[in-house]
This record gives structure tokens, sequence and C-alpha cells, in this order.
């Protein structure tokens, strides 16, 4: 796991930190703001999971709001867990 070399270094640590705040925000921002609700109906090409991280490829997509409509052949989805695990930070 290259990517974990860095992590352990003074810029690993900074990015872990602003990254997080990043997320916090942008959670919260979404939460607070984001008012719509949209539907979508495809069906499943393929999902995997590795390193807490849920991947999900979809076919003929239909993405469905309250005056919206929009199709697409193909769409990619990536949902992580919440939990941080491994991690130095503390909360």
């Amino acid at each position: 796991m290259a990517y974990q070399l860095y992590r352990n270094t003074a810029l690993g640590n900074s990015l872990q930190v602003i990254l997080l705040q990043f997320d916090k925000a942008i959670n919260s921002a979404l939460a607070q703001r984001v008012r719509n609700r949209v539907n979508f109906r495809s069906f499943l090409n393929m999902y995997r999971f590795c390193d807490n991280l849920w991947t999900f490829i979809l076919n003929d997509v239909e993405f469905r709001e309250v005056t919206k409509f929009i199709k697409v052949d193909e769409a990619k989805i990536v949902d992580c867990d919440d939990k941080i695990t491994g991690s130095n930070t503390t909360e």
C-alpha cells in the first residue's frame, strides 16, 4: 500500500486534517441547504467493496426529480464508510 507511506509524514498528516475538515463542512452544508430529493432507477452492472469503499457501476440510469428527468447510459456511485479506521486522528 504505497499511499500509506506519505501518511506518516508532516504533509500527509496535514492533508488528512484538511480533508477531514472539508468532509465535515460539505456534509454540514448539504444537510442544511439541500432539500430536493432525487430518485433513480437502473440496472446494476457491477459492485465491489474494498478498503471500506463501495463502488457501484450502473447501466441505463434514470434520475427523477419533481420537475426533471435525466437518463444516462452509465453512472458510477462511490460510497465510503464514515468511520475512520487506522487513523492517528481523534475527534
